[in-house]
């Protein structure tokens, strides 16, 4: 039992069979271009508002700048109340379908909100938008979940996670191109940015409605006989069996793990900034220069890219090396290094470019997603770990844009400082959880139990002793 790679929470070798593969490239051809496009168009959405904020929107309906940054925040507001019914829904409801309908009435919200004329109007649609687009995270990690296999999860959590980064710069293009068409029609720029964005989302939940897969047994993957057996064996390893009933006990389980706090902690430290500065990244970015609405606009891309790059570099790294906690900490550790930057340099090239190194958060904050792929079993128990992941998400988010205060622009180093303490406490949230993961693998090395657990009991990896953590 002194095998350094079990004791790193890896069992032997799995090489899989040319049939499983040929199953894997059609769940990820079935479903992936779904997942890529939900995630695009959550992160597009949610940011139109600033984009908005170059775009004319300041002046057409006489906002403030505290007002702005509470449009920023009422998004996640909607964010956190959606949550609690959202883990019930999930539980009860054919996810996809949830989804999709979910999806269809967050881009009718964006419709709306081209029609705003004032405060008021846009803090209810910020809400609405919020609450719905609140189911978007959890349903797609319990897919991921159900759909592959532990030792597949941290590249397709890194797909994900890179669903937003091109959000992010497909969000910069179209906005480029509005600032280009000018106010067509009489109608102003910010809102053709909200009724394209809109119109696109609400073609996707149709879509989904119909064709975006859920379930390892789904009738569009269209299962031979041999792939139906390949799929009970991929169900027993990544130990998902879903269920309607809520098993209260396996979510007091979470709250008795040190992980758990853990990993609420690092999402919400890391979020802080990615609330901050994707509200603010477009005036942020005009503020570090002379740039004209479009070009800070464009500017907007690189931080995408970056975003795109820090996500690739974390999953290659976690593959490679099999240190998921670890390459979280790395990743966090530089996205710390660029919020000492943005922290520290008044302006120049310099504090434009950590902006975009800042953004190298997303790598350490889909590795958050990984470990609880990987290392949370129990059908209500994973359910509860990905709610309460969005619910500190949000919270990040949420505090993020509050505390960027006008007077304190263009550093903002009040916030740049907040942001710092963020990182760090990800960084120690690692940490902490990687020790505690690999002393629990080491007792259970060292005993392992008489026989193979039943899948179908729908154990808790804490009730599981054959369960091994990926650290």
């Amino acid at each position: 039992m002194n095998d350094p790679e079990k004791a790193n929470g890896f069992r032997e070798p799995f090489v899989k069979s040319s049939e499983e593969k040929k199953l894997v490239r059609k769940i990820q051809f079935t479903l992936m271009p779904f997942v890529c496009w939900i995630l695009m168009l959550q992160f597009a959405d949610k940011a139109a508002l600033s984009v908005s904020a170059v775009l004319g929107i300041y002046q057409d309906v006489h906002l403030t700048g505290s007002q702005f940054s509470w449009l920023g925040s009422m998004f996640f507001i909607g964010h956190l109340a959606c949550q609690p019914i959202n883990n019930i829904m999930l539980q009860k409801l054919p996810v996809a379908r949830y989804l999709s309908v979910c999806i269809f009435l967050w881009g009718i919200v964006m419709l709306g909100t081209a029609f705003c004329h004032n405060f008021s109007q846009l803090m209810a649609m910020r809400f609405l938008l919020g609450l719905f687009e609140g189911t978007a995270m959890p349903s797609v990690y319990l897919i991921v979940n159900t759909l592959f296999r532990r030792s597949e999860q941290t590249t397709m959590y890194g797909a994900v996670t890179m669903g937003s980064g091109f959000g992010s710069v497909f969000g910069a293009l179209v906005a480029y191109g509005i600032s280009e068409m000018g106010h067509q029609r009489g109608i102003m720029m910010w809102r053709w940015n909200h009724i394209i964005f809109g119109a696109l989302t609400v073609l996707l939940g149709l879509l989904c409605f119909f064709f975006l897969v859920d379930s390892p047994t789904h009738w569009l993957l269209r299962l031979s006989k041999k792939e139906k057996e390949i799929t009970q064996e991929r169900i027993k390893d990544n130990a998902v069996i879903r269920h309607k009933k809520l098993k209260w006990g396996q979510m007091f389980e979470s709250l008795k793990e040190i992980r758990f706090y853990c990993i609420c902690l690092a999402v919400m430290g890391l979020n802080m900034q990615n609330g901050a500065l994707q509200v603010f990244s477009a005036q942020f970015i005009k503020e570090l220069g002379d740039f004209t609405p479009g070009e800070s606009i464009l500017l907007k891309a690189p931080a995408g890219t970056s975003s795109l790059v820090g996500v690739l570099i974390a999953t290659v790294l976690a593959r490679k090396t099999g240190q998921i906690c670890l390459s979280g900490a790395f990743m966090s550790t530089v996205s710390l290094v660029g919020c000492i930057i943005l922290a520290v340099v008044k302006e120049g090239p310099a504090k434009l470019a950590g902006f975009y190194i800042s953004w190298f958060l997303t790598g350490g904050y889909s590795l958050l997603i990984t470990t609880i792929g990987n290392n949370v079993s129990g059908y209500s128990k994973k359910i509860f770990y990905n709610g309460a992941f969005v619910i500190f998400y949000t919270l990040g988010n949420f505090i993020g844009p509050l505390v960027m205060l006008e007077k304190e622009a263009p550093r903002y180093t009040g916030a740049m400082t907040g942001f710092c303490i963020g990182n760090a406490v990800a960084i120690a949230s690692y940490i902490i959880m990687r020790f505690s993961m690999a002393r629990e693998n080491k007792k259970r090395l060292a005993n392992p139990p008489e026989k193979e657990t039943d899948v179908t009991l729908d154990l808790t990896d804490m009730q599981d002793k054959n369960f091994i953590y990926k650290l």
